[in-house]
């Protein structure tokens, strides 16, 4: 992983854009693991399980999917079942 220095980052921007093209980027302050920079693409495919509802609804290259969550008929107190 490229490390840099949050003086580093905050003087060259464009370089630490250009080093995360590569993979994440460690951003330090003061000798101290800070942030983390990566691409959003990378982001996205490093979260375990893949995409959450949230990231797809508000994601426009994901595309129109249909949503019919099924119905609950039967609401209220059941008793309990024991095995």
């Amino acid at each position: 992983m490229k490390q840099m220095t949050s003086r580093e980052f905050n003087h060259d921007i464009g370089k630490a854009k250009r080093a995360a093209d590569d993979g994440p980027v460690l951003v330090t302050d003061r000798g101290r693991p800070a942030y983390v920079l990566m691409k959003y693409e990378h982001y996205r495919q490093s979260k375990p399980g893949g995409m959450t509802m949230f990231d797809l609804l508000r994601d426009d290259e994901a595309g129109d999917f249909e949503f019919d969550p099924p119905r609950v008929h039967d609401v209220g107190p059941r008793p309990a079942e024991f095995d």
